[in-house]
Parts: structure tokens; C-alpha cells; sequence
């Protein structure tokens, strides 16, 4: 692939940050962006780096009007040596394709989709942040373009990534976030788009996450379609339990999206000595599970935020503490992770891909 770059003076590049920790998370962005376009007759063409800014798109564009739009999230981050490293970047790349393929959407190589991260991560190498809990925040997207009305795939789309530097992802940092339990509002169901990381599937979740904040927890947590009974994620990640000496997690049904971070915890937890599994988890479980303190510990994984401990979860106007601080194996994850994540702690899986 040939990727023309449109490069601009040093004396027009934006000014770095101060404290990378300090950054909100998305809010601000580097000098570049990737983009390629795509036609159903010519298929993916016109790659280049350039400039970042707004996009020119119609009015009647599909993604507008019919939500087909996809979208990734991954990380990159320096090592002790200078070295640019994303953590399992072929998984992101897989995935995506996943969630194109049921978006109606056409998928993008894999290799394409490498060297497009790897060019744009060498250009704006200075934007990536060395303090562990920092990192480039990169979001590849896929939007549809045609302007057509009408609800079908659309013929044209629009491949972009985007690079923003950010601190932790919860304002709390490493420190336990609240959750508050749902019981009437659904995130997605067996059959729907749930498993695809598509905007539709965010957007529906912003008025149970008003009303969380509103009571003062950080995110929902989500309960199945069905039953609301069998828990199955939090707002932008997915969630572990700690009960009685396991660590489980609920098993990937089809409207969970399979995230990476917890694959890659599921992976891990044998060479930390942790027994792990996957199964059905009900909201009974846990609640009565804190009450008898056989759960012990709760955290939420993604790539955004790592491992984020839950120190309290509110159901049914009651608010169940778990520990004002990250237990054990929270912290044992997340440092074996961030240590893996930094080139820090040896890469036994082959996960950590240096950009050359």
C-alpha cells in the first residue's frame, strides 16, 4: 500500500502536554490522521496521512441516517528503550473485520491495517507518552459515506484512525469506581449487534449512564435482555468477580462484546496462579455474595482503562460496598498487564508488537 503524506512545517505542529497523567481521556488530539476511502466498484484506494481536522461528509450519508459505522480502541505506548509498542494490534484488527462483516461493511487487510498504524504511530512518535497510566489512545473507524436514503448497505465508506494522548481512563484512576445496576434499560440482546463495537450500541446505553452519574456511580452495569438477571458487562468494559477464591467472568454469549484485555486476562490468570473460568453470573449471585463476603474482589477490564476495581455496586435503591481500595488480584492483573503492555515484564505470548 502506497500512503501519500501530506506533512506539515515543525513551526505548525501543535504544542505537546505537560503531564500526560493529567490529560482527560479523548479530548485532545495529534497533528495527523490516516484515512482511506472505499468503493464497491474499486474497492479500498486513496490512502494518506495528513493534517487532522474535519471530515466532509454529505448530508444524506448512510452513517448519518442508518448508524452503519464500526469502530476500534488501542493503545500504543514507549518502552524503557524508545521502542513504539501496541499490545495485540492483530487482535483489533480481527475484530473489527468482525464487526464490520455483520455491519454490512466491507472488511480491510489485515496488513493494510497494520501499515497504517504503523506509519501515522512513527510520524507522531513524540505524542506518545512515557508515564505508566498514560498512553496514545488510537480509535480506527469505519463510517458509511454513500448519500443515498434508504436502508440497505451502503456503496462507500470511509476508513479513519484518529491518535488522542490521555491519562487514566476514570477520573479515580487506579482507585475502585461504583456501578450501578440496571434493571429495566438493555444494552443489546442475543441476535442484535451487542458482540460488534458499532456507535449504535453506545448510543443506547447514554440515558442508563445519566442516570448512574446522577446517583453518583462511574458506569452500568449491564444485565441480560431476557431474565435481567445474568450479568453481562459494564458500559466500556467487561467485568470479573472474585468468589470464593476463582476469578469468573461471564461467558461470551453473543451480545458481549469479546474484549481483548479480558481475553488476555483469561490467558494470564494461570501464570499468576489464579483459577479462572467463564459462566453465568446472576446479580443475585452477587449481591449475596457480597453480603456473605465470599466475593472479595470485582474489576472491570478494557483497553481504555486496563483493570479498573469496582469498590461498590448500587441495585434496587441499595448500595453494596466491596473495598474502598483494589484488592490483591486487581492489582496483581493489573501490574502483570501494564508490566507486559511497557515492554516492562517479559512477553512469553508474543502479544506486544514493536513498530519498526
Amino acid at each position: 500500500m502506497n500512503i501519500t503524506k501530506h506533512l506539515l512545517p515543525a513551526e505548525a505542529l501543535k504544542p505537546l502536554y505537560d503531564d500526560p497523567l493529567k490529560l482527560p481521556f479523548g479530548r485532545t488530539f495529534t497533528d495527523y490522521m490516516f484515512t482511506m476511502e472505499y468503493h464497491q466498484k474499486s474497492g479500498w484506494h486513496h490512502p494518506e496521512i495528513k493534517p487532522y481536522g474535519p471530515l466532509s461528509i454529505d448530508p444524506a450519508a448512510n452513517v448519518l441516517h442508518y448508524a452503519q459505522e464500526v469502530f476500534e480502541g488501542m493503545k500504543a505506548y514507549l518502552s524503557a528503550s524508545g521502542d513504539i509498542l501496541m499490545f495485540r494490534p492483530r487482535e483489533n484488527a480481527k475484530r473489527l473485520n468482525a464487526s464490520l462483516r455483520r455491519m454490512c461493511m466491507p472488511e480491510i487487510p489485515e496488513e493494510e491495517f497494520m501499515q497504517a498504524l504503523c506509519e501515522l504511530l512513527k510520524i507522531e512518535r513524540r505524542w506518545i507518552p512515557s508515564a505508566v497510566g498514560s498512553s496514545l489512545y488510537i480509535r480506527p473507524t469505519v463510517v458509511a459515506t454513500e448519500a443515498a436514503l434508504g436502508v440497505r448497505p451502503a456503496e462507500s465508506y470511509l476508513f479513519f484512525i484518529i491518535l488522542s494522548p490521555s491519562g487514566p481512563y476514570f477520573a479515580e484512576g487506579f482507585n475502585p469506581v461504583g456501578l450501578w445496576v440496571s434493571d429495566s434499560y438493555t444494552r443489546a440482546a442475543v441476535g442484535g449487534t451487542g458482540e460488534a463495537k458499532t456507535g449504535g450500541n453506545y448510543a443506547g446505553t447514554l440515558l442508563a449512564s445519566k442516570i448512574a452519574k446522577e446517583k453518583g456511580f462511574s458506569q452500568v452495569l449491564w444485565l441480560d435482555a431476557v431474565e435481567h438477571r445474568y450479568i453481562e458487562e459494564v458500559g466500556a468494559m467487561n467485568i470479573f468477580f472474585v468468589i470464593d477464591g476463582r476469578l469468573a467472568t461471564p461467558k461470551l454469549t453473543g451480545s458481549i462484546l469479546q474484549g481483548i484485555t479480558r481475553k488476555s486476562i483469561l490467558q494470564i490468570a494461570g501464570d499468576l496462579g489464579i483459577e479462572a473460568e467463564e459462566r453465568s453470573i446472576t446479580i443475585d449471585e452477587v449481591i449475596d455474595g457480597i453480603k456473605s463476603k465470599k466475593l472479595t474482589e470485582a474489576f472491570g477490564s478494557g483497553t481504555a482503562a486496563v483493570v479498573s476495581p469496582v469498590g461498590r455496586i448500587g441495585y434496587k435503591d441499595e448500595v453494596y460496598a466491596i473495598s474502598d481500595k483494589a484488592g490483591p488480584w486487581s492489582q496483581k492483573i493489573f501490574d502483570h498487564l501494564t508490566g507486559i503492555q511497557y515492554g516492562k515484564l517479559p512477553d512469553k505470548y508474543g502479544w506486544v508488537y514493536r513498530v519498526r
